[in-house]
C-alpha cells in the first residue's frame, strides 16, 4: 500500500487567479523528503523568485525529520525548482508583466517517490473578486442540498 502525499496552498485559490500551472522537481536533502513523505510541509506563505536566470521557492516551510540528527535541514530555507530551459524563459517573461507572480499550489509525491510542485502563474484578486467566488459556493452549495432532498 502506497501512502499518496498531497500537501496543497488553500490560500493560493483564495488570493489569486491561477492562470497556468507547471509541475516542477525541487532540489531537497534526505531529512526533507523524509518530512514530506510524513506530511509536514505547509505551502501558505510560499511563493517563487528567479535568481540568476533559477527558479527557487521561498518560505515553503518543511518541518524538521524527527530523527534527524546533526544534518538536519533549515525548515525555510530556499529550494531550487527544476524546470526545462524553454519554460523558465517562458515564466520569466511571465512575471515581468505587471500583476503576475508565481506561487506553489500542490506538493506531491509521484509515483517514483519524488517530490514534485505544482506551480501557477497567477494574477491577484481584489476584495470584490474574493466576495463573488464566496457568492458562487453558497449558491454551489444550496444547489447541492435542494439536489439531495
Amino acid at each position: 500500500m502506497i501512502k499518496t502525499i498531497r500537501i496543497k496552498n488553500k490560500r493560493a485559490n483564495r488570493e489569486y487567479f491561477l492562470l497556468d500551472k507547471y509541475v516542477a522537481g525541487i532540489v531537497l536533502t534526505g531529512t526533507e523528503i523524509k518530512s514530506i513523505r510524513n506530511g509536514k510541509a505547509n505551502l501558505s506563505d510560499a511563493f517563487c523568485v528567479f535568481e540568476n536566470g533559477e527558479l527557487f521557492v521561498r518560505a515553503m516551510h518543511i518541518a524538521e525529520y524527527s530523527y534527524g540528527t546533526y544534518n538536519n535541514h533549515l525548515a525555510k530555507r530556499d529550494r531550487k525548482l527544476l524546470l526545462t530551459s524553454r519554460e523558465l524563459k517562458k515564466l520569466n517573461t511571465k512575471v515581468k508583466e505587471k500583476g503576475l507572480t508565481i506561487v506553489p499550489t500542490v506538493l506531491f509525491v509521484n509515483e517514483r517517490g519524488l517530490a514534485k510542485l505544482e506551480i501557477a502563474i497567477a494574477h491577484g484578486k481584489h476584495f470584490y473578486d474574493k466576495r463573488e467566488d464566496l457568492k458562487k459556493k453558497d449558491v454551489q452549495r444550496e444547489i447541492d442540498r435542494y439536489i439531495k432532498r
